[in-house]
């Protein structure tokens, strides 16, 4: 590895950091953690899901999604209910404060984002986005 990928990665964790602890910010007022918001924006998007396909959509194990789970349901965000499909199944839905929170969340992320990548022109944004989609998929 050269030094231009070193660079190259380390701006790229810079980047990163400043992007994560502005989307912490963005999340305080809900006192949400990311993978919360992740998870709500999930349900919000797919519907009630089974908690295991809720974890393959975060990319996440099993276990860790019951956790996330566990604390959206103790804030009243989510809840369990049987699966109408098989009744020995769990469905995960978002309860009716949990899309009133979901969608203020997903506003305040919007407009941070729009703050964050804002500097940018928007072909410059554009590319951005094309180079991101293409990192992702390799």
């Amino acid at each position: 590895m050269d030094g231009s990928d070193e660079s190259l990665a380390e701006t790229f964790w810079a980047v990163t950091r400043r992007l994560r602890h502005q989307t912490k910010r963005a999340l305080a007022p809900w006192e949400i953690s990311p993978g919360q918001a992740r998870a709500l924006g999930v349900l919000m998007r797919h519907g009630a899901l089974r908690p295991g396909a809720l974890a393959e959509h975060l990319r996440i194990a099993p276990r860790s999604a019951t956790e996330v789970i566990d604390g959206l349901q103790e804030r009243g965000l989510v809840e369990r209910r049987p699966d109408p499909a098989d009744r020995r199944a769990t469905l995960v839905a978002p309860t009716a404060e949990g899309e009133r929170v979901g969608a203020a969340i997903r506003q305040a992320r919007a407009t941070e984002a729009e703050r964050f990548f804002g500097v940018l022109p928007p072909e410059d944004r554009a590319e951005l986005t094309r180079i991101l989609r293409r990192l992702r998929e390799d």
